[in-house]
């Protein structure tokens, strides 16, 4: 998939690999409709193509995001009215909504989404970042949710509950209440990104475990997504009849030759 190097948004595939890269260094890659309309199509390709196993979401320059670009917020919400304009809150709403059905859309897929922050990632970054399956980030990145201190309005794109789920109600608080920013440490420390990689080899590191998910049972590893994000809401006892009927369903579909050998075999040499 070729796309122009001065496009908002770089598309790339490669050995199962989708790369969705946000390019617009010179603003901070602050999102605006042109990124968001082509984060949409990008994204409903990946779901609908059997050939793409994992996505990589990453930035070019300095800072992942700085978060929603809002001075172009006004503008591109009035283009999505026909008529009378509406409402500065119901236009508001309407464009965060394209941002919520996007994250939604994220963890609806059965297929593993990485969030690689190489640079300061804040706002509808973070957002996003809460709504993929893995997070890594360089040493120098920071992640911040500034919507109460600076707009006076909440992380509403589905960042509080999608990070109040992973690091609690404590840092939550910290993050998108009081909204300070925290470093790469804290982050790793509190459980919201899997590893800090160093900035020279970051990508490398990046695409080493990307290429490691590639390798796994596609079915196994979309299962295990879907079970793992159902037995989240669920209690202790549900959430074993989840893993019971997950399983049930890769062990009625098609045999898999070796892949049960493989394991058996391994066992007898542990």
């Amino acid at each position: 998939m070729a796309e122009q190097p001065d496009a908002p948004v770089l598309v790339a595939e490669e050995d199962g690999i989708m790369t969705v890269t946000l390019n617009r260094p010179k603003k901070l890659n602050a999102i605006n409709l042109p990124m968001s309309q082509a984060l949409d199509e990008a994204t409903w390709r990946f779901g609908d193509t059997e050939e793409l196993r994992v996505m990589v979401l990453t930035a070019n320059g300095r800072y992942f995001t700085a978060g929603l670009d809002i001075s172009d917020e006004a503008q591109a919400e009035r283009r999505d009215f026909e008529g009378p304009q509406p409402t500065k809150t119901l236009q508001r709403r309407k464009y965060r909504q394209r941002h919520h059905e996007l994250h939604d859309e994220f963890e609806k897929i059965e297929k593993p989404i990485i969030h690689a922050a190489q640079g300061p990632c804040l706002g509808l970054g973070l957002e996003m970042g809460v709504s993929c399956d893995f997070r890594f980030c360089a040493p120098h990145t920071t992640y911040g949710l500034p919507e109460v201190p600076n707009l006076g309005v909440i992380a509403g794109s589905g960042g509080i509950s999608r990070l109040t789920r992973l690091v609690g109600p404590h840092w939550s608080k910290w993050i998108g209440m009081a909204g300070r920013n925290i470093d790469a440490d804290t982050a790793l420390r509190i459980g919201l990104v899997h590893e800090v990689y160093p900035a020279e080899e970051f990508m490398d590191r990046v695409y080493e475990f990307a290429r490691s998910l590639v390798a796994l049972d596609a079915d196994a590893l979309g299962m295990a997504k879907l079970t793992i994000d159902l037995c989240t809401a669920e209690d202790r006892e549900k959430s074993r009849h989840i893993e019971r009927i997950a399983n049930s369903a890769l062990n009625s579909g098609p045999p898999r030759p070796g892949r049960l050998s493989g394991a058996l075999q391994k066992g007898k040499q542990a």
